[in-house]
């Protein structure tokens, strides 16, 4: 078996260091704890898990605190978690074959749960976190690794409970516009930045960064698509269709494979239809178009960042339009496909039909 570290920065994470170690313990041989001024049990909890503990002076820089930690491992490997973050998968036969005959930047799967709608939502992403020996972080906030090698998906599962109800907006604010004020050009930073002032529905600031962002962004990172599908949602909360339409002309052949994509143009056809039902009547079908494209995005295994994008929201909001459209038969048969999938206001809909 390859030698894997735990590498992780802490602070006053008595809360959950102990269910993130516990998940990870049969996956590492050494656990490196660095902590930023903690004043609860979090470093006795390290502890009792046999980390190697250090103490480290916070300076408003996660990837110094990173880079630090990551110079105190053994290892040749050192797999990235935070303390809200718990190992729920790890094909160990598979990790450790791939460990053995190569050398590149590990993505592991990261689950999100988030508030949206009033529902209890998730998200995922592959993000670079287990690391050769040798690379390392830069970026205030939201840190990414820079290194030339190969970045390859690995059968790792991680769930993470940092953004369910939690607020962490002023921080992230100070560190994100230091960032900015030496990197003003930065197309990560700026949707960075931009994805923060949406989540303090400050949506004004975030259509401008957003924007700025979508200008500088080479359209093959990863965080591409996120960054329209959450400029295009800024867009409808502002009412700026015409703006909005643009973009969707300009991304619907680069991004037409996205479900995330195809679920956004529905809102938008949706809101856009609403805002003056008799003008813009002739764009009714293009809501159902774009649901029925996530159905069949989903048949075909395409990749979602927010779950049931191409299955169970997608169904219910066809549900929805053929619903308000007195077709009560069809509302009927996709709202089953949603409810399948335990969607409870899928299941709601079908009582009253």
């Amino acid at each position: 078996m390859p030698n894997i570290s735990l590498v992780m920065i802490v602070k006053d994470e008595s809360e959950h260091l102990n269910t993130c170690l516990e998940s990870v313990k049969n996956y590492v041989n050494e656990i490196i704890i660095v902590d930023t001024g903690s004043t609860d049990n979090t470093i006795k909890i390290a502890k009792t898990h046999g980390a190697a503990v250090y103490e480290y002076t916070w300076t408003n820089d996660f990837a110094a605190a990173r880079n630090f930690a990551l110079s105190k491992s053994t290892s040749e490997w050192n797999l990235i978690l935070d303390a809200d973050e718990q190992i729920t998968n790890w094909d160990k036969d598979k990790v450790n074959k791939l460990l053995q005959n190569d050398h590149f930047i590990g993505k592991i799967n990261i689950k999100s749960n988030f508030k949206q709608n009033n529902e209890e939502r998730y998200s995922q992403i592959y993000i670079s976190r287990l690391l050769p020996k040798g690379a390392y972080y830069s970026g205030k906030i939201h840190e990414q690794v820079m290194s030339k090698l190969t970045r390859v998906e690995l059968p790792i599962d991680v769930f993470h409970t940092g953004y369910f109800q939690t607020d962490k907006s002023e921080r992230n604010l100070k560190i994100l516009k230091e960032d900015l004020s030496n990197n003003p050009r930065n197309a990560y930073i700026l949707y960075q930045l931009a994805r923060q002032y949406k989540t303090m529905n400050l949506y004004q600031k975030a259509a401008h960064f957003f924007r700025e962002s979508y200008q500088a962004a080479d359209r093959s990172e990863g965080y591409f698509t996120d960054l329209v599908v959450n400029y295009i949602y800024t867009l409808i909360e502002l009412k700026q269709y015409y703006p909005a339409f643009e973009m969707i002309d300009q991304m619907n052949v680069p991004l037409g494979n996205s479900p995330d994509y195809q679920f956004v143009c529905g809102i938008f056809y949706m809101n856009f239809v609403l805002s003056d039902t008799a003008k813009n009547i002739d764009f009714l079908p293009l809501i159902e178009r774009s649901y029925l494209i996530c159905l069949a995005l989903g048949k075909q295994n395409e990749r979602e960042i927010v779950l049931g994008t191409a299955s169970f929201l997608a169904a219910y909001n066809l549900g929805v339009y053929y619903e308000m459209f007195n077709q009560k038969e069809k509302a009927k048969e996709f709202y089953e496909i949603s409810a399948a999938y335990h969607y409870l206001p899928a299941k709601s809909r079908l009582l009253t039909l």
